[in-house]
């Protein structure tokens, strides 16, 4: 009878917490209508489907989706309503059998995903309910949406800022952060303070520095894991935790003329994190093993800094960084996309090609360093030169990343345009996708018998050649080749659209594998070859309105987005997108 009356509350109180956004959006919508006719209202609407297609030859197998659920689904619709200095809004979400949560798993659910109310009093902005904003680069705090991995780490709290001038702004705020249509239990809190100068007498010279502060505090369940995790590998008496972490930041942008420069430095005190790098021993059987992955607790620091110079037919960017320790997340037993109150930037190349993105390398927060230089160079009106270099190293000097990627434009007289463009690879797949190929296949646990680090040396030619036939009517062609000897082999990829504008796009793209990789196992060297993975699709764009149908055949790779990286399993089935605004 008491978990009966338990649930009924506990159902009540979820219902209530997803009704009560509603009705305040309801009341502030119709009283100030009757006061004031100028009211506005806009939203949008976005929802995915997903029909999955069993094919065992390429390994479209073992989830929940294919084995019996067959469908999944994503959905959210905004809606928002501004009047009187007020900005509220509300989200519904909704999730059935979504593999966006987990690539293997499938995560349903739905209720309010997000709601806020806004408003500007005199020099104060006032915030509340769930909450995007960041300080700086986002190095210690940012809260922000990124539907592609399903990251949605709002603030649930409240935002209060203070406009000194048109130049000066402070601003605190305390939440906790958004986990699905729930909160994690760390509290956070912060505040930043951040400016402009422009001297008068100069016209091409300012400075926007900044500063800013934020706090955790574990939720004391979280503190008693931590303590009794730490147990199996260190003293009992060298497990105390501290509640409260600090994380601090300075940053500036310096702007002189054609350059300009932006750096920033972090650092954050005692904080509990997992290092996926630092083993344990731990015993299975009768034997002592190696197990990597544990918990310490350390302070961090981290140093970011982009130069840029840009001049007509010129533009020249170089990014630099080094992390140590920087992991700063509501929760240390937290992985992957789930957690993370900070966003470090990427030092890599956003490739859109599907070939040279296959490698793409995830920011590690526990140490790396490395470079990234940027150049564009027109050298007419027809031709234009690119070059890309990213070097990502470990602290301890391990190479983790290399990319080097020349590209040549050529224009002729707006009929048509062509890219070729070339990517120098070597991906430490042993790191990035936890992956290590000399292990023995025979071990249960590879990490048992280490061998050498598992690299990816490729080599990508590719290609794009856009044709207008007239103004409305083009064709794209892209064609990709990959080849190596490691992972799963030598790919080619092309890729053949058709636009008609302003409603209609329509394409067909191959990936082919057409040769298997030394470095595979024996089970997996036939596994891929011979096989196809072709997509056909079209899409319609009506105003604001864009719906997408498309068949779908896609191999196991990474997919990022803003430099946060996670290994997907094999696709099949068909895709269908629909995107509306209003």
């Amino acid at each position: 009878m008491c978990d009966a009356t338990f649930a009924k509350n506990y159902s009540e109180h979820l219902r209530m917490k997803h009704l009560l956004p509603i009705a305040i959006f309801t009341v502030l919508m119709s009283g100030l209508n009757a006061q004031n006719n100028n009211a506005r209202i806009t939203g949008n609407l976005q929802s995915n489907g997903n029909f999955f297609i069993k094919d065992s030859a390429i390994g479209a197998i073992n989830t929940p989706q294919y084995n019996f659920r067959k469908f999944g689904a994503e959905s959210w619709l905004t809606l928002n309503y501004s009047n009187w200095g007020f900005d509220v809004g509300v989200r519904f979400d909704l999730f059935n059998n979504s593999n966006l949560l987990n690539p293997n798993g499938a995560f349903t659910d739905e209720g309010i995903g997000r709601w806020y109310v806004h408003k500007q009093i005199d020099k104060f902005d006032l915030s509340g309910g769930y909450l995007y904003d960041q300080i700086g680069s986002g190095i210690i705090f940012r809260a922000y949406e990124e539907r592609a991995l399903l990251i949605d780490n709002a603030l649930y709290g409240v935002k209060v800022a203070y406009n000194f001038n048109d130049n000066w702004k402070l601003k605190a705020f305390t939440g906790r952060q958004k986990r699905q249509f729930d909160t994690y239990g760390a509290v956070l809190r912060g505040g930043s303070l951040e400016g402009f100068i422009k001297p008068d007498s100069s016209k091409n010279f300012s400075l926007a520095p900044g500063v800013g502060v934020v706090a955790r505090t574990f939720a004391e369940e979280v503190v008693n894991n931590i303590v009794q995790e730490m147990r199996f590998y260190l003293p009992a008496d060298s497990t105390g935790v501290q509640y409260n972490t600090y994380a601090m930041t300075l940053f500036n942008t310096m702007t002189a003329g054609d350059f300009s420069w932006y750096a920033e430095g972090a650092f954050k005190t005692k904080d509990v994190i997992y290092n996926e790098f630092r083993e344990h021993a731990s015993i299975i059987g009768q034997d002592t093993i190696l197990i990597p992955g544990t918990l310490v607790n350390t302070n961090g620091y981290m140093l970011y800094s982009s130069f840029t110079y840009s001049k007509k037919g010129l533009g020249i960017t170089l990014e630099g960084k080094y992390t140590k320790n920087f992991r700063f997340r509501t929760d240390p037993f937290q992985t992957g996309v789930q957690g993370p109150i900070n966003f470090m930037p990427p030092l890599a190349k956003q490739n859109t090609f599907r070939l040279p993105a296959r490698f793409s390398p995830a920011t590690q927060e526990i140490g790396e360093k490395g470079l990234q230089l940027d150049i564009r160079y027109a050298l007419s009106k027809k031709i234009s030169l690119g070059l890309n270099v990213s070097d990502i190293y470990q602290l301890d000097g391990k190479e983790l990343y290399r990319e080097i990627a020349p590209e040549i434009t050529y224009k002729k007289d707006r009929k048509w345009q062509a890219l070729l463009g070339l990517q120098f690879l070597k991906y430490n797949i042993s790191v990035y996708q936890v992956k290590n190929e000399a292990a023995d296949e025979d071990d249960i646990i590879p990490w048992v018998k280490k061998g050498e680090e598992g690299y990816v040396d490729a080599f990508t030619p590719y290609a794009e050649w856009l044709y207008k036939f007239t103004p409305r009517k083009s064709l794209r062609v892209e064609a990709q080749y990959l080849l190596t000897d490691d992972e799963f082999g030598s790919w080619v990829n092309v890729l053949a659209e058709f636009g008609w504008a302003p409603h209609w796009l329509i394409y067909a793209s191959d990936m082919y594998k057409i040769k298997h990789g030394e470095a595979e196992a024996s089970l997996e060297k036939t596994r891929y070859d011979g096989l196809h993975y072709p997509s056909v699709g079209v899409v319609y764009t009506h105003r604001a309105n864009r719906f997408s149908l498309a068949y779908v055949k896609q191999v196991e790779g990474i997919n990022c987005a803003g430099g946060i990286c996670r290994l997907e399993p094999t696709f099949h089935g068909v895709r269908l997108n629909i995107s509306s605004s209003f």
